[in-house]
């Protein structure tokens, strides 16, 4: 459990330029699920909208998933991901940590059975959940914004 025995609550994003998926979870438990599905354009939410939900579950951490390459190294994308994430930092003064999201999105669709067209049906939200879930197993492999 991350800080002692303390309880820790957080929020996951799974970030996209459309959506950007949400999940929360705490230590207590190490559970996690998936929250809501937030629309975007070109990377940037309803920022009011979000700041809502953070508003309503409290969490004690934000956590931020990094689309990195299979080899480890950092894609195109890491940058915009690292740019929300400071983002979120700035705009709700919460800590925020990035975590690895290799195949979360894969994941997620065996996971919701959702393998049918992404427009119809986005699997953001269970990603947040796998990003979260991440978090919860091994809190110490975070990595900065």
């Amino acid at each position: 459990m991350p800080e002692g025995d303390k309880v820790v609550s957080a929020m996951a994003f799974d970030f996209g330029l459309g959506h950007i998926g949400c999940a929360v979870g705490q230590t207590l438990t190490g559970s996690a699920r998936p929250l809501a599905v937030l629309k975007a354009r070109d990377g940037q939410p309803d920022w009011q909208q979000l700041a809502r939900l953070v508003g309503d579950w409290r969490p004690d951490v934000l956590l931020v998933g990094l689309p990195l390459n299979m080899d480890g190294s950092e894609s195109e994308f890491c940058g915009r991901a690292r740019k929300f994430a400071r983002r979120l930092h700035g705009r709700l003064n919460l800590p925020v940590k990035m975590v690895d999201e290799r195949l979360s999105s894969r994941e997620a669709k065996d996971r919701g059975g959702r393998r049918d067209s992404y427009r119809k049906q986005p699997v953001d939200d269970l990603a947040a959940q796998v990003i979260l879930e991440t978090w919860l197993a091994d809190p110490g492999q975070t990595l900065p914004p």
